[in-house]
């Protein structure tokens, strides 16, 4: 079919004014329904504490571990050799040559099988790898995960035809860096709203328009996974679409590299699409499948950050260690006096319990058994939250040495220690990939699945009578079977998981039971909230987030439960282990109780009339005093689709 040319003049589809109730429909059909498998998070938040869908630790076979272990040893050596974290912080770039290296190396394609290039790594390795290599460069650590674990390799490996495996997969694993384009100057985590659009051309092709921002690896990648919304007409289904786009087609230019308070090397920019034609090949899935495929890319991809947080918490505890055997006060290493104790304790019985969520989500992920939406949310969430913590405590033991920058403390004769560095390049995983807040309301929606599933319709204001009936029948019979379950359990059982209490070791049977206790105290909450708020229960955010919260600490303790008896059976630092495993949840215990006790006791409605206050300007003498060095520029950049009118400053790396 001949080509066929797009008029200058062809309107964009506008973007409508989408109501919040359509954002929430949008949101809820990209989401996957169906729990196939079983999951160990999912039967948490309902009451039940399934210890052996995680209990004995999964392990990865012996191959898999060979292989993984080799290129660990070679991303090592190229890390201490030719890396230069110093440069990049410096030069707020990564070195071409690095790039080079790590193309060399095949850590371009670590997830990607080897029929296609690839190393094959597992999720396990690939964790690893991102761990070590994020230790010394972040920014490197972020181009390797975005290209990855939400690049174009992982819609492709899930949702990609044989063709275009074939043709993109060899190039991912050694040459080519991809990005993944959804955010958009005034779309963030509602994108029922997005704006960007790729208009069937009537030649089996479409023809893409719009502006991304803060497109990671966007500035110097080679393709691009772009997420645009198709308009519906007669042969097409229409909605938001994936495509894979070259980055060097026709009408795409980088306008601007963004700079950010951390992670200096980052290549994330904007990105704008005019008249860029995509051949109709070049579409992932079918048309309006594009959210669900994100979704489902990062229901494993979201491992890469908790991935990195844990190594930064390795790092964390080595310098605490290190200097606080060094520094004295009062005529005594620092580390023993107990305000600074503490902050090592927590430092490093935190660090333990990430790698124990880390690895066991990551190992689950490889076998394939368990459904793990919830447990790489959860370990997302709560890497990126502990993480920025233990960062904040580093610099709180190092005292002034932490708030000075290391090249400053080199100028001086010091150790160049980048704990500053550290807090700053941490703080952006809190945002990446899900703010906390949207993780909060992502993994409620999943923890009420089952309630929604079987009483959804009784608190739909669109249901009719009779679908409410019927609903009210089915919602009965589940009920009467799952309630008297919250009741009483093993948790309340003093012998109960005795294999947890060995001889010679700590005893965190104890710690079970509360996690079997707690979760069924957690299920009863959550359904109290739901018969008492009924409808307005989505808009209870703070509620939805303490119970997300409490769910992640007792997560967070079976992992490390789990982790410290694995070890003890291999003979590897056993008693080392339970003691870190029994001081964790004794910490965890602290702030789930304390969460419990906010579910009720809180000041959410009065919040509420605060913000009321504020907005509406009865605070504003407040805010007198003081002067606001901002400019007087637009609070979102101008995105009207249109031709570029600046330079383009894609920079791929050759």
């Amino acid at each position: 079919m001949t080509a066929r040319t797009i008029p200058e003049d062809t309107p964009v589809p506008p973007v409508r004014s989408v109501s919040e109730r359509e954002a929430r429909q949008v949101a809820e059909a990209a989401r996957e329904q169906a729990w196939r498998k079983p999951s160990f998070a999912k039967e948490l938040f309902l009451g039940r504490f399934r210890l052996d869908l995680i209990h004995p630790h999964p392990s990865p076979a012996p191959d898999d571990v060979r292989r993984g272990e080799e290129f660990l040893a070679k991303l090592r050596d190229f890390c201490e050799t030719r890396i230069d974290p110093v440069r990049i912080e410096h030069e707020a770039r990564i070195p071409d040559e690095t790039i080079e290296g790590l193309k060399e190396l095949g850590a371009l394609g670590m997830k990607i099988d080897t029929k296609y290039g690839g190393l094959g790594l597992t999720q396990v390795y690939y964790n690893k790898a991102l761990a070590l290599v994020g230790s010394v460069s972040p920014a490197i650590g972020a181009l390797l995960s975005a290209h990855q674990s939400i690049g174009v390799p992982q819609p492709l490996k899930q949702f990609g035809t044989q063709e275009q495996k074939e043709t993109y997969l060899p190039r991912c694993a050694r040459t080519d860096i991809s990005a993944f384009l959804l955010t958009e100057p005034d779309v963030g985590s509602d994108p029922a709203r997005l704006a960007t659009v790729a208009v069937p051309d009537g030649d089996d092709g479409y023809v893409l328009d719009g502006v991304k921002l803060w497109t990671t690896n966007g500035v110097v990648a080679d393709l691009l996974v772009v997420m645009a919304r198709v308009p519906s007409s007669e042969g097409h289904r229409g909605g938001i679409t994936a495509f894979v786009v070259e980055a060097d087609s026709e009408g795409v230019t980088v306008e601007n590299r963004n700079a950010f308070m951390g992670l200096r090397g980052l290549e994330n920019g904007v990105t704008r699409f005019h008249r860029v034609k995509v051949p109709a090949a070049n579409r992932i899935g079918p048309e309006g499948a594009g959210l669900k495929i994100a979704l489902t890319t990062l229901n494993t991809g979201r491992l890469s950050l908790p991935a990195m947080c844990a190594g930064a918490g390795k790092w964390c505890l080595k310098i605490a260690r290190e200097w606080s055997a060094a520094r004295e006060q009062w005529g005594k290493p620092i580390a023993r006096h107990e305000a600074v104790g503490a902050k090592i304790s927590f430092i490093a019985a935190t660090t333990f319990a990430l790698e124990a969520v880390l690895d066991l989500a990551s190992q689950m992920a490889d076998e394939d058994r368990n459904d793990i939406r919830i447990e790489a949310a959860l370990a997302k969430l709560y890497g990126s939250e502990q993480a920025w913590r233990m960062a904040d405590e580093l610099v709180q033991i190092r005292g002034g040495r932490g708030f000075e920058t290391a090249a400053s403390l080199a100028a001086r004769g010091e150790r160049a220690v980048p704990a500053e560095q550290m807090l700053r390049d941490m703080r952006i995983n809190r945002i990446f990939e899900g703010s906390t807040e949207i993780m909060h309301l992502l993994i409620a929606r999943e923890a009420v699945d089952a309630h929604l599933s079987v009483a959804g319709d009784l608190i739909d204001p669109d249901k009719s009578f009779a679908e409410k009936r019927r609903a009210a029948a089915k919602a009965g019979g589940f009920y009467a079977r799952w309630l008297p379950g919250l009741v009483t359990g093993p948790g309340q059982l003093p012998r109960a998981y005795a294999e947890f209490n060995p001889a010679g070791h700590r005893d965190l049977s104890g710690h079970l039971r509360y996690v079997e206790r707690s979760a069924r105290k957690l299920a009863r909450s959550t359904f109290y909230a739901m018969s008492r708020w009924q409808g307005r229960m989505e808009t209870k955010q703070g509620f939805l987030g303490r119970i997300v919260d409490i769910g992640a600490e007792l997560f967070a303790m079976s992992a490390a439960c789990v982790r410290a008896e694995k070890l003890r059976g291999e003979g590897d630092h056993g008693t080392e282990a339970y003691q870190l495993a029994d001081v964790f949840c004794r910490q965890a215990r602290i702030r789930a109780d304390e969460l419990f006790a906010r579910l009720w006791t809180n000041t959410d409605d009065l919040d509420r009339s605060i913000v009321a206050g504020v907005m509406s300007g009865s605070y504003g003498w407040l805010e007198e005093g003081v002067l606001d060095p901002s400019d007087d520029g637009p609070w979102i950049a101008d995105a009207t689709p249109g031709p570029s009118r600046k330079d383009n400053v894609h920079r791929p790396f050759r």
